[in-house]
């Protein structure tokens, strides 16, 4: 079985190594199981190799990065809004709309975290529901650093735990396709710095990757923001990770350095 574990600095260098540990000679398949890439500014990368490999991504018919990552967080839309209920309220409004897009008929990431479906139909907003606490367990004497985390644990149940839960056990039975990500887990560090660990059972790191991890670094970013904490590093494990695209002319940019990473 091939696996791999790679950091990179920022969003770019740590998209282009998690894709040379899958293009190996001893991986033809150019898969692997178990994956782990942490990025430790998931706020950056280099806007020039973005734009590079978006011109191969909508030659090959993949919608821009940008939209991949708006997805996860809305950003645009939240630039324009300083209060968080208010975007949950517009983006709750606008979501009928958005799911009558191609691939959106499951729904958002971004959809599923601040409308996750809970019990007598209600919509929960569990962004909020991290912000406020990781809020105040900040602002007390002896911060939690670690009791967020409650893998059988719905939204409902009590005191919402710091996981953002996307997969609902009840409706999401493709076997590819929406959702890939099945919950994000966030920690609260010493230092006073948010970190996220995001889940996927597939990762395609041509069609999807770069775009999911932009957006997991800017809600990572948003939500330390909101409750007044420093941004921390994003981890993402896949179950199964696949180098896919035309790896012929992915090639020149994987064995590039961008100036970032210099």
């Amino acid at each position: 079985m091939i696996s791999f574990d790679v950091t990179g600095r920022d969003v770019t260098r740590a998209w282009i190594a998690a894709c040379n540990a899958l293009d190996r000679k001893d991986n033809p398949s150019r898969t692997a199981l178990h994956t782990v890439v942490r990025i430790t500014d998931p706020t950056t990368d280099d806007v020039d190799f973005r734009a590079e490999l978006d011109r191969l991504r909508i030659g090959k018919g993949h919608e821009p990065i940008e939209t991949v990552a708006g997805t996860l967080f809305p950003a645009g839309l939240a630039r324009r809004i300083t209060d968080h209920d208010e975007l949950v309220t517009r983006y709750r409004a606008m979501y009928p709309r958005l799911r009558r897009y191609p691939g959106n008929a499951h729904g958002t990431y971004f959809g599923r975290l601040v409308a996750y479906p809970g019990v007598k139909k209600a919509e929960i907003d569990q962004v909020g529901n991290i912000i406020n606490r990781l809020r105040k367990q900040a602002s007390s004497t002896g911060p939690m650093t670690a009791a967020y985390e409650a893998d059988v644990a719905h939204t409902a149940d009590g005191e919402p735990p710091a996981e953002l839960l996307v997969h609902a056990a009840d409706r999401d039975n493709l076997y590819r396709g929406f959702p890939c990500l099945s919950h994000c887990s966030f920690q609260l560090d010493r230092d006073g710095r948010v970190h996220v660990a995001a889940l996927y059972r597939s990762h395609y790191m041509f069609e999807r990757a770069y775009g999911n991890y932009l957006g997991l670094g800017r809600l990572l970013s948003y939500i330390a923001d909101r409750a007044d904490l420093a941004v921390g590093t994003l981890t993402v494990m896949a179950g199964h990770s696949h180098l896919d695209g035309p790896i012929n002319a992915l090639r020149p940019l994987l064995s590039d350095t961008p100036p970032l990473a210099a």
